[in-house]
């Protein structure tokens, strides 16, 4: 007896992938104000923890019912929205710097745009396997404060946020290398 799946075409809106992406995007200004008003609790753990493995499950629910414009849009803002705002309360309540923050932050708005003007060419450039280890890792340095269990070890943060810069970078000129390469 074979599966039979439900399957969504390029312009469906209301699909379970972008339920669970706006999903993530409610739980985002909860989790930020857990930080501001709880700093590193449990609460604030767990529900951090729900909105980064949203962006997980999302991808598969995705794979499996087909993608969409919509979902490639809101999907990498729902991760901008997430990352930076967690990023910036942190930056608020003195577990992170500043500067790395805001060469993230340049990055995201640079790779915004560079994908609107090479959508606009009728260019899509695909993610490999790096900017998924480059989330993971701007996650891991958002958890590190948060979590009762790490919040001490403040080093800890400062090599995980630093090597989320790094990583921000490289994936960064990869993007723009994949595109220079298809518009050539």
């Amino acid at each position: 007896m074979s599966e039979r799946r439900l399957t969504y075409g390029e312009s469906a809106l209301l699909t379970p992938a972008n339920l669970l992406t706006l999903v993530r995007l409610v739980v985002t200004p909860i989790f930020m104000w857990l930080i501001v008003s709880q700093g590193a609790t449990w609460t604030t753990t767990v529900v951090g923890f729900c909105a980064a493995m949203s962006d997980y499950f999302d991808g598969i629910v995705a794979r499996r019912h087909g993608t969409t414009r919509s979902g490639a849009f809101l999907d990498p803002l729902a991760d901008k929205v997430v990352v930076l705002g967690s990023l910036y309360t942190l930056v608020y309540e003195h577990y992170h710097w500043w500067l790395p923050v805001a060469i993230i932050t340049a990055r995201e708005g640079w790779m915004t745009w560079y994908r609107s003007v090479m959508s606009k060419r009728g260019i899509s450039i695909p993610a490999g396997p790096l900017p998924k280890i480059k989330t993971m890792v701007q996650d891991l340095a958002i958890a590190v404060c948060v979590i009762p269990w790490t919040t001490s070890l403040h080093w800890l943060a400062v090599i995980l946020l630093w090597s989320a810069v790094a990583l921000t970078l490289i994936t960064g000129w990869q993007y723009y290398r994949g595109g220079r390469k298809a518009t050539t």
